[in-house]
């Protein structure tokens, strides 16, 4: 695709597709890997990674991302089987006929969000990515708001919320920490995660958005080494609402070990954007 097409402060992604897979693939550990492998019989997926903001890069920031870039997430019903109530990319299912990847997440943002397709520039096509719980193969469509326009709660039965987050908001070193959780086997699920605007953003969401900003240069240093339970910031962020960041657990309910096995952010423990899909068969 024509990189004049794209904003400088995202073209740096366009040449680290292959590292942003890399990254998510690792954090997903083997068993991520494994079903890379054999997914053949999986249903295809597809999210939209839209982000707005200036087409002047800052240089006064790393990657140049400017002061109003931001990401458009949504938050999932509480009445859904899957997934309910967390913070995830417009996305869903291919339907017949989609042009697929492209086609399926504009089709499937439109739905959620009220999005026009035509105001899109699409950046990257993200590389295959398994879920293997939810049965679905995820391709990560990333693109550029050339032309913003208003966007809302489409369907209150599937959606509860529709934002256009601040980038640079989401990665403040005080908005940025690792959660985890004990999962299968007595070993324990770790990845990056996100509060902002009210919302945990964690699981593949979160795992996504860390290694697109890695990868673009985005990063600025935080506290790798701040690991709160998942379970606590998720029953935190419920009550917080919009109306600050939440207290680190550990500073009321002790250190966080980190003597156990750890498995790194694994996209099936944590939240699946596509099944929103899922729900609609």
């Amino acid at each position: 695709m024509e990189t004049d097409a794209i904003p400088p402060w995202l073209r740096t992604l366009t040449g680290n597709v292959d590292a942003v897979s890399e990254a998510v693939l690792n954090r997903g550990g083997d068993r991520t890997r494994w079903a890379a492998k054999f997914s053949r019989n999986r249903r295809a997926a597809a999210v939209l990674v839209l982000f707005g903001g200036s087409w002047q890069s800052d240089p006064d920031h790393p990657g140049g991302l400017p002061a109003d870039a931001d990401v458009l997430l949504t938050e999932r019903a509480s009445t859904l089987r899957q997934h309910s109530g967390q913070i995830a990319f417009p996305g869903g299912a291919r339907d017949p006929g989609d042009d697929y990847p492209v086609g399926t997440a504009l089709r499937e943002a439109e739905e959620e969000t009220g999005l026009v397709p035509d105001g899109v520039e699409v950046v990257a096509t993200l590389p295959t990515f398994p879920v293997p719980p939810s049965g679905f193969d995820v391709n990560p469509v990333v693109a550029h708001w050339r032309e913003p326009g208003p966007v809302r709660v489409v369907d209150v039965a599937e959606t509860a919320r529709v934002a256009r987050v601040n980038v640079r908001e989401m990665l403040a070193p005080e908005n940025r920490f690792q959660v985890q959780r004990s999962v299968m086997g007595g070993r324990l699920y770790r990845g990056p995660a996100f509060f902002v605007d009210g919302m945990l953003v964690w699981g593949f969401t979160g795992g996504l958005i860390a290694a697109i900003s890695e990868a673009s240069g985005w990063d600025v240093p935080w506290d790798t080494d701040d690991i709160r339970p998942l379970d606590e910031m998720i029953a935190l962020a419920g009550s917080s609402q919009v109306t600050g960041f939440p207290p680190n657990p550990a500073d009321t309910a002790g250190t966080v070990s980190t003597e156990a096995e750890t498995v790194a952010a694994d996209p099936a423990v944590g939240d699946v954007d596509s099944p929103g899909s899922g729900d609609r068969g």
